[in-house]
């Protein structure tokens, strides 16, 4: 009967943290075998500042779960007209669906004066659909409107944003949370300089804090799915 209650606290303790309870489950037990790259959390970067990069990390939309795409679709039909006062046009194709049921959110073209000035060169001008004029997430909007927490009905991968969850080489045997830098951003490719290095958020600021310091909040979210403690296994000193 331990392990049933054992279980039954991690199903609460991620139900606190997400609507994607699956999708966090899974998350889950990656996080639980990962090592963690300390030196890539030492890297400085800057806090996000929406006003200057106007969610340039979401240009491209977001790879969605099934769960997820199902989710997020339920609540654009029973938040549509929420959704609508913030200004953002959701009501049909909000989610581009793959065969297997997953997906993203869906994009739209945009102007350059929609986009950061420093805008990568390489990514498509477009947006995500839920992003509001002044770009900021609606979803992460309504969750917060209804008393959720706000990160609640964001899609995982938007709020670990830099953060990535994937072996550093090809055959390595466990998953690996780390800081992308330039030279091994996962998406790098030829001529696609990559995607989380070349965000603002992601990308090396000589004026900046280290990661593990910055993406505290992003840390502790990890920590309440995984059962690990993330900001203290970064603040030991490594054996």
């Amino acid at each position: 009967m331990k392990g049933v209650a054992s279980s039954v606290i991690e199903s609460d303790e991620i139900s606190g943290v997400t609507a994607f309870r699956e999708t966090a489950v899974q998350l889950r037990e990656r996080l639980r075998e990962a090592a963690v790259d300390h030196a890539s959390f030492e890297r400085p970067i800057q806090l996000c500042e929406l006003e200057s990069c106007r969610a340039t990390c979401c240009h491209d939309g977001v790879f969605l779960s099934d769960e997820e795409a199902a989710v997020i679709e339920t609540l654009v039909v029973e938040h549509a007209e929420r959704l609508a006062g913030y200004g953002v046009d959701v009501s049909s194709n909000s989610v581009v669906r793959n065969s297997d049921g997953a997906g993203r959110t869906a994009v739209r073209i945009v102007s350059d004066e929609e986009l950061a000035p420093d805008f990568p060169p390489h990514f498509p001008k477009t947006r995500c659909v839920f992003l509001d004029v002044r770009h900021r997430c609606v979803l992460q909007r309504l969750s917060d409107d209804l008393g959720r927490p706000s990160w609640f009905y964001k899609p995982i991968g938007c709020w670990m944003h830099p953060l990535t969850l994937r072996p550093l080489q090809r055959g390595d045997a466990r998953p690996v949370l780390r800081l992308p830098g330039v030279e091994d951003d996962p998406l790098r490719s030829a001529g696609y300089p990559g995607f989380a290095s070349c965000t603002p958020c992601g990308r090396v600021c000589e004026s900046g804090r280290p990661a593990g310091e910055i993406l505290g909040a992003e840390l502790a979210a990890l920590s309440a799915i995984s059962g690990r403690d993330f900001v203290s296994e970064l603040g030991a000193p490594q054996v």
